[in-house]
């Protein structure tokens, strides 16, 4: 009888390895595979490199002074005042432009664009340009107008924004 047992025990013994062995190879399977995942996790390409590829890299800003056809970098009007008395503007006028193309069509247009800015200046008044707003409005103004030039010219608006690098009054 003890050999039975005996025999009996071998085969248990026999199953109960299987068993361990097939419990330890998943096991290593399982760690590895886990290992795999934060090694790939961790040292992975991160989203922030392919997000800093796809975007555009911006060109550097261009700023192109607009001239009188003399070469005086300001532009002088006359205001309309409601009180009947004579108001002056002068200003210095720039155009942020990112691309050398706009800049050379801005500089063989000068004088179109010249013209056309005497033109908005002279027709403001003088009680709108004193309050922050209304100078804000003036250089919109003329954004929309030296972007509009420029897409009849060039077929595109070229510029992005005008800059009045100097304001008086008087």
């Amino acid at each position: 009888m003890a050999e039975e047992i005996t025999a009996e025990g071998a085969v248990e013994g026999g199953k109960s390895k299987k068993k361990l062995i097939i419990f330890a190879v998943i096991g290593a399977l399982l760690v590895a595979a886990l290992s795999a995942g934060a090694a790939y996790f961790l040292l992975g390409p991160s989203s922030d490199n392919s997000a800093a590829e796809t975007e555009p890299v911006r060109k550097q800003a261009i700023y192109s002074k607009v001239r009188t056809l003399g070469g005086k970098p300001s532009f002088v009007a006359t205001l309309k005042s409601a009180d009947g008395r004579r108001h002056y503007l002068r200003t210095f006028v720039e155009a942020k432009s990112r691309e050398q193309d706009v800049v050379d069509a801005l500089t063989l247009h000068m004088p179109l664009v010249v013209s056309r800015l005497n033109e908005l200046f002279s027709s403001q008044s003088f009680e709108d340009l004193q309050s922050i707003e209304g100078k804000e409005k003036l250089r919109q103004e003329s954004t929309r107008l030296v972007q509009e030039f420029l897409q009849e010219k060039i077929g595109k608006p070229g510029i992005e924004k005008i800059l009045f690098t100097d304001f008086v009054m008087q």
